[in-house]
């Protein structure tokens, strides 16, 4: 078993053998998923693509339509915080 411990700030530092073992880098994504009294820690893709396969579909995406469609919603939160 490998503790950690948490500072002032909230912060978790990730002993080495387990950054070492995930592959994980300085500025690497991590997800945090509480369940009951333990939490789970899981790496973050790093682009959209690499999700692909981890959710079950009935057809084929265009990821290339739902980027335009991300990007055109996002840029519609953005003009409404503007104004």
């Amino acid at each position: 078993m490998i503790t950690a411990k948490i500072g002032r700030r909230g912060q978790l530092v990730l002993p080495r053998l387990i950054r070492r073992k995930l592959g994980l880098h300085e500025g690497d994504r991590i997800l945090l998923i509480p369940e009951a009294e333990q939490v789970i820690l899981r790496c973050l893709p790093e682009t959209m693509l690499e999700l692909r396969g981890s959710v079950s579909v009935n057809a084929d995406q265009d990821f290339d339509l739902l980027r335009q469609k991300v990007l055109l919603e996002h840029s519609k939160k953005v003009i409404e915080n503007v104004e």
